[in-house]
């Protein structure tokens, strides 16, 4: 059925339709590539001007600090998991494992 080496459209004097069809694929790969490059653009231009690295700041544990307590004085008034969770990955320690004098970076 389609191994058919007649060419239909032009048997039938369809080759204005295709031509047109053709220009829509086109128009719509530009829509496409337009958007795309819009909602990239504010990312890209953070990454050059250097908006995208978090700045940290470091801080030095002691006696009877905790994570927690450590990450309600960095973020005082937000929910500290969040903060902790960072700690936590931002220096792969153990929370119930801190030592004084440990080195530790916050994340702002």
């Amino acid at each position: 059925m389609f191994d058919s080496s007649l060419d239909i459209e032009h048997l039938f004097g369809h080759r204005r339709h295709m031509v047109s069809a053709r220009i829509r694929r086109r128009r719509g790969a530009v829509v496409v590539l337009a958007t795309a490059l819009t909602l990239a653009l504010p990312a890209a231009s953070r990454a050059i001007a250097g908006g995208d690295q978090p700045v940290s700041t470091t801080y030095v544990v002691q006696a009877g600090d905790t994570i927690w307590s450590i990450a309600r004085r960095q973020a005082p008034g937000r929910d500290p998991r969040t903060i902790v969770d960072a700690i936590v990955r931002t220096n792969g320690v153990d929370p119930g494992r801190l030592v004084p004098g440990q080195t530790l970076l916050l994340p702002s």
